[in-house]
């Protein structure tokens, strides 16, 4: 199992370093990353990008994972990859994780 989730890191983390062109090919979907979301997180995350809250107190909200100081792409990647305790073990592909990735990160306030 362990050595399952560090080849999907390696492959994620490959993904979201590579060039500038190859990365432009890489990038997810972030209207479908926010369908998935709303099927697959919104029992738990709020993923709205209005949302004001989590769902439960321990729980971020997306627009709340996006706007915090050094969130990237791969640190979202990794702890849905690895995740927290209380976080069920969901199970994406590769684009699938790039999608909701994508969306989270569709979140971020312009400062």
């Amino acid at each position: 199992m362990r050595i399952n989730a560090s080849v999907s890191i390696a492959a994620v983390c490959l993904a979201f370093a590579t060039g500038p062109a190859i990365a432009q090919q890489l990038q997810g979907d972030a209207r479908s990353g926010r369908e998935l979301s709303e099927r697959v997180c919104a029992t738990c995350h709020s993923v709205q990008a209005g949302a004001s809250g989590p769902i439960s107190t321990d729980v971020p909200s997306f627009p709340s994972i996006a706007n915090r100081p050094g969130t990237t792409a791969q640190g979202i990647a990794g702890a849905i990859i690895i995740p927290h305790p209380a976080m069920p073990g969901v199970q994406l592909t590769v684009r699938e994780l790039r999608d909701i990735v994508a969306y989270i990160l569709s979140l971020k306030r312009a400062n």
